[in-house]
Parts: C-alpha cells; structure tokens; sequence
C-alpha cells in the first residue's frame, strides 16, 4: 500500500464497535415491521430511514454539522430509499456502495433459538433476523458515511452510499433501485465502480446465476390399477417425459468453460422442486399431474435460448409420444382405439438472467487486493443463486462488484447471526477501497 493511501487508513481508522451494534441493535428491533411477503407482510423500510438519518444528519448539509449530502426518496408510502453522499473535489471521480437492502425475509419466533426481531450477543456473534442479510450492511455502511462525516478526510473520489427498499419480493413494483435508476438518480455512479453489498462470507462474488421457474403439466387417461392397459398414466408420462427433457437440456447447455474462470460451484442445472395430482384412490391411475420446478443458469448462457429450447423439446416429445420410453409392458401413451395421446405442456414465470461482473475492472482489481490485506486471502466466487436488481444494473452500465459480510450459512436461515469481527474486517475492507482508488487517476 503507498504511503498515501495508508495515511488515508489510519487518519480514516476502524469500526466504532460500540456505535455499530447500538445502532444494529436498533435496526433488528424493527425487523419484524420491516418483513417483506406481499399481502401480508409489506415493509415500512422508512423506519430504518429514521435510524439511519438519526446516525447521519448530524454530519449532513442538511443541519450544517458536515459534508454529507443527504437524499430521502420514496415512491411508495413509508418505503423510502436513502442516497448518501460524501463529495470528494474531483468532479466525475467516484464510487459507490449500493444494496444494503433495509427490508428482510420473514421469520417466525416459534422456530428459533431466540427472538428474531431483537439483537443479541452470544460472544462474536450479533444474533437477529437481518444481521446477515442485509440489516447488518445497513449499519456497517452507515457507521463508514458517518466516519467520513466526522474525520473529514480530504477526497479526490466522491464516496456514495445507496440504501434501498424492496430487495427481497418484487411483487410490489417501482419501489426500490429499479425507480431510482429509471428516474436516474444513480446516473452519476456509472463514472466509478459500485459495490454491491449484499452477498456474504467477506470474499468478492462475481457470477450470479440466471432463474427461469417452469411448470410441466402430464395429460394422461385416469383409469382402474387393474386395467392399466386401458390408462395412460400421466406420473409415468411425467418421470420419463422430464428425464428426456433433462436430458437434451444437459446435451444442449452443458458446464461451460468460462465457470471455471469464475468459480462458479455448480454449471447450469434442470430440476424439479415440486409435484402434484389430483386426489384419487390408491387404486387409479391419475390421468394428470403437475411437476415444478426450476433452470438455474450461468450467466454464459441465453436466458430465452433456453425458453425456446425447452419448448421445442416439449412440442418434439408431443410429437414422438409413441417413441418415449415405458415403463412395463402395458405401459403406453397412445391409446389408438380410442385416438387418445398423452400430452405434455410447459409454462414459465418470470426469469430473470444471471451476471458475470467484470474481472479486468479497476474496481474488481482494488476490492481482490483490499480483501487480500484485510481478510489475509482472497478467493472470488461465483452461485446459481440470483440477484436480478445487479444484472439489470449491469445491463444500465454500471461497473457492478459484489461483496459482504454476513455468512451464507445463515443467510434466509433460522436463527440467523453475523459476526462482528466479519464486520470489522468489511470497514476495513471499505476503508482501503476508498484510499486505493485515491491512487488511481
């Protein structure tokens, strides 16, 4: 590190501990109204605004106590998002943190350890329901724009902080980051690297997976077991049906060679996750049945690629009912005397494409280097999991890199904890991206 930028660190210094759980303590406390599961649950992000502005303002333009810009938006009522500035005197100079998400995932008390909606301590471990994800973010970003309020240091980079609503359920639309990029407020982000903070285990994320929910339905002939002859058994027609169309899509998008460069833990993968029928007695053969599931897709592949692959198998297996294998000797999907064929249809619901951020971004390069100092290793990974509010920013222009502190153990799990010494580190982590990129024109 030059000598500049570790002056930088230690005139910035570390995590105000104490300052930092006080303030988490705080935002857990409201977890429980801050629960997103539309129509039942939909979160008042605004009540972490009010903690986070109570930390902030008193460094802010707004009471003259500091540097720090501060701009409140909400497009719907109590669901505010918060965009924090430190100006820094080098115009289109620039970076950003962006993602700490101020709503959570649901959480029931009677299957925890201990009360989801209240912090506790157990040793190194901040125990709540959003201290991993993503309300423990929340308070170490703003502990690191207070910090900047209160030292002052002197900036070529501005220094922004994003905090966002509606992260967890899109189901309520125009909300969160998607409107603050529409209405282009974040535009000005574009000229420096943003920093994604909401993935986990303080290592950089750099692949994300694309998702396209699907669901076949088997159409068969319901009949008496003891006339099976007479029946077109729609689960059998569903394990061979799918088995074939897991087959080709394996065949037609296997591991590619860029997962590997990535770090990616699985390739691309066809599975179901769910399956139903109608009611009968265990003495019918359903004439139908449902089965649901999921593509999780590297980000190397074509989302609606995929869409139309699986189609054609689908009208090609309808079309070849006769040549699908069997199962027993008067298993069948045609019944020619009474000009019956099983049939398979399929449906989508929304997907969503994954993201490959850049590897020959300054940015990427200053975030390895940071964590390499700080954590003592680094080692970039990549999941199938999805996190489409990053894709579509990458899609806008925006130099997107990801990374947090939480742990992926605990992440949407019961009994969620993080761990301070992790936060500590992720300041650090934030402190030294902050003084490297002073050395970079």
């Amino acid at each position: 590190m030059a000598s500049s930028s570790k002056a930088l660190v230690e005139f910035i210094g570390s995590l105000d501990k104490d300052s930092y759980v006080s303030l988490l303590s705080k935002l857990i406390g409201e977890s429980k109204f801050v629960q997103n599961n539309p129509p039942e649950l939909i979160p008042q992000e605004d009540l972490i605004v009010k903690h986070v502005l109570e930390s902030l303002r008193p460094y802010s333009t707004e009471t003259g106590g500091g540097p720090l810009v501060i701009n409140h938006v909400a497009y719907h009522s109590g669901r505010g998002n918060l965009i924090v500035e430190y100006p820094g005197s080098v115009p289109g100079k620039i970076l950003s943190f962006v993602g700490m998400h101020m709503d959570v995932v649901t959480a029931n008390p009677d299957d925890w350890e201990f009360d989801p909606f209240s912090l506790s301590i157990d040793g190194d471990k901040l125990r709540g329901r959003g201290t991993t994800d993503c309300l423990g973010h929340v308070a170490l970003v703003t502990e690191l724009m207070k910090t900047l309020g209160q030292t002052k240091p002197a900036l070529k980079s501005t220094v922004v902080a994003v905090f966002i609503a509606s992260e967890e359920n899109s189901s309520i639309p125009g909300v969160g980051v998607d409107m603050l990029v529409k209405d282009k407020l974040l535009d000005k982000l574009k000229s420096g690297p943003l920093y994604w903070i909401d993935t986990a285990d303080k290592q950089p994320c750099v692949g994300t997976g694309g998702m396209i929910p699907w669901k076949l339905h088997f159409t068969g002939k319901l009949f008496h077991s003891g006339l099976a002859h007479k029946a077109i058994n729609a689960m059998e027609l569903a394990m061979e049906g799918l088995k074939e169309i897991q087959a080709r899509f394996y065949r037609d998008f296997p591991p590619h060679p860029q997962e590997k460069v990535y770090g990616f833990a699985t390739p691309s993968t066809m599975k179901p996750t769910q399956w139903s029928y109608p009611a009968g007695g265990i003495n019918q053969i359903p004439g139908e049945c449902t089965v649901c599931g999921d593509v999780r897709l590297t980000p190397f592949y074509d989302v609606k690629e995929v869409i139309t692959k699986l189609q054609e198998y689908v009208d090609d297996i309808n079309s070849n009912i006769e040549k699908l294998e069997t199962r027993g000797p008067v298993s069948k999907y045609v019944l020619p005397d009474e000009n019956l064929r099983g049939r398979l249809t399929i449906s989508f619901d929304e997907a969503s494409a994954g993201v490959a951020c850049n590897l020959d971004s300054p940015g990427f390069h200053v975030l390895c280097k940071a964590t390499e100092e700080v954590v003592g290793h680094v080692k970039p990974y990549s999941i199938t999991g999805t996190l489409p509010l990053i894709r579509d920013l990458k899609d806008e222009g925006f130099d997107v890199q990801t990374s947090g502190y939480g742990l992926m153990a605990t992440y949407h799990a019961k009994n969620e904890y993080c761990l301070l010494t992790d936060m500590c580190q992720g300041f650090d982590v934030f402190v030294r991206i902050i003084s490297q990129l002073e050395e970079q024109d």
